[in-house]
């Protein structure tokens, strides 16, 4: 169903570039848009892990720096099938995480410490679960076509307000301001509902990937709490990455409004404690001691960092 969702969405977002495009600047118009917003977005595709991670001032460990995080990841991947991703940390308090990286093979993780420290071990798998399933997803591809779109779109809306659109078609000059103001606007909600429907996608897969869905269903209770009292710092300073975040780590949504970057925290919740009812007694509670998974191993004495 996310699958299914996702591609009606992005065909509705093709459809909107497509027509704004014949309407506003004929095929030329399409194509020079298309062309400076998919150079834009190749660039930041191709640096955006890096520029990311420096932005929050993330730290690369390894086994030797912290062997359970890094073991934990090691495995999780090992049972999703799929590359390696490097392993950083974030010093700052609040429990959150994200991963990034153009694919599989050129990926990371992120885990703030505050993460690392409030969550039991068997919720931080699932968290780790979780952003893995982005990138074995490749939703940062994805996003990146979605940003494309939207940039493109917002591109010919500028066309429209420096060079006048055409003034003779249905509607004149007010029919050209209103598609300068609602297409980019329409673009955004639906680029924003993407967003919302691969955490949906991401929730489902890292359930599967863990094997365990209460443990991230606890986790995102836990993570959206100390998300509302402890300021993300780097985050504040760089709004344009809290979509990123497995928990929007500026403020709480109440529900799922349309200008949402993330779904409803109860909504993802239920819908876990769900897929775990209809898994059967296989399941386990959080905190459970882990029945498919090596090395989700429970902390000793201090944190994992």
């Amino acid at each position: 169903m996310g699958y299914m969702r996702t591609a009606i969405l992005m065909a509705a977002m093709t459809a909107l570039f497509l027509g704004l495009g014949m309407l506003l600047g004929g095929t030329t118009g399409v194509v020079i848009a298309f062309a400076v917003a998919a150079a834009m977005n190749a660039f930041a595709f191709w640096n955006s892990d890096k520029a990311v991670l420096r932005m929050h001032n993330a730290r690369a460990v390894d086994a030797r720096s912290a062997p359970a995080l890094v073991g934990m990841v090691r495995d999780l991947a090992a049972r999703a099938n799929m590359p390696m991703p490097a392993v950083y940390i974030i010093d700052t308090d609040q429990p959150n995480a994200f991963a990034t990286g153009r694919n599989p093979e050129n990926a990371a993780v992120a885990a703030t410490t505050g993460l690392i420290a409030r969550l039991t071990p068997e919720e931080l798998a699932g968290v780790m679960a979780h952003e893995l399933a982005h990138i074995k997803n490749r939703d940062t591809l994805l996003m990146t076509i979605t940003a494309t779109f939207a940039g493109a779109i917002s591109m010919l809306a500028n066309f429209a307000l420096f060079f006048g659109g055409d003034r003779d078609r249905p509607g004149g000059i007010i029919g050209t301001i209103a598609l300068m103001i609602l297409a980019p606007l329409a673009a955004g909600l639906v680029q924003m509902a993407i967003s919302r429907s691969r955490e949906y996608e991401a929730d489902r897969i890292g359930a599967e990937i863990c094997g365990q869905p209460l443990w991230l269903a606890a986790a995102l209770g836990k993570i959206e709490a100390f998300a509302q009292r402890i300021d993300n710092h780097a985050a504040e300073r760089n709004p344009a990455t809290a979509h990123m975040f497995i928990i929007n780590p500026l403020h709480a949504h109440a529900h799922d409004r349309l200008f949402a970057t993330h779904p409803n925290t109860a909504n993802r919740i239920a819908a876990l404690q769900a897929m775990a009812g209809q898994a059967g007694p296989r399941m386990t509670q959080p905190g459970a001691a882990p029945s498919r998974i090596p090395a989700v191993r429970r902390r000793r004495s201090g944190p994992w960092t």
